[in-house]
């Protein structure tokens, strides 16, 4: 598999397939099925947890890196089958010590994926969150 380039998220474009999964903050566009909130960490700091959250992931590899931009790009692949599916993660700073997270899970083949993208991105926010450090509280 070739290795993914930096994505721009501002231009983010979903296929009409039921196969993607987008977690970003409220405004976002496209419009995100699931709403992240502000997270009160240096996006350099959130950024180092949610790339040790990702690797504890089953199945998970790391497929590109783009440290200055706080963006990271994982291959998960499927237990039964051992299919790819791709899912793009990137920090962005707001505030001082505030951090936003812009988490995007896809299907690299089929139409459909049951809500495996979804079920994908909800489990690691919930494992992010279990990660952040009490004074991070949002």
């Amino acid at each position: 598999m070739p290795t993914p380039p930096l994505m721009d998220v501002a231009h983010i474009i979903r296929n009409a397939s039921a196969n993607t999964a987008l977690a970003a903050p409220s405004g976002f566009s496209p419009k995100p099925d699931i709403i992240t909130p502000h997270y009160k960490l240096s996006a350099d700091r959130f950024f180092a947890l949610v790339q040790a959250v990702a690797m504890r992931q089953p199945r998970t590899y790391q497929a590109a890196v783009y440290t200055d931009q706080r963006q990271v790009h994982y291959v998960v692949r499927s237990a039964l089958f051992n299919f790819p599916d791709l899912v793009m993660v990137q920090v962005r700073p707001e505030a001082q010590d505030t951090s936003d997270l812009i988490l995007y899970s896809r299907s690299v083949y089929g139409r459909g994926d049951l809500g495996v993208n979804r079920q994908r991105v909800e489990t690691w926010l919930g494992a992010i969150d279990k990660k952040l450090p009490p004074s991070s509280e949002r």
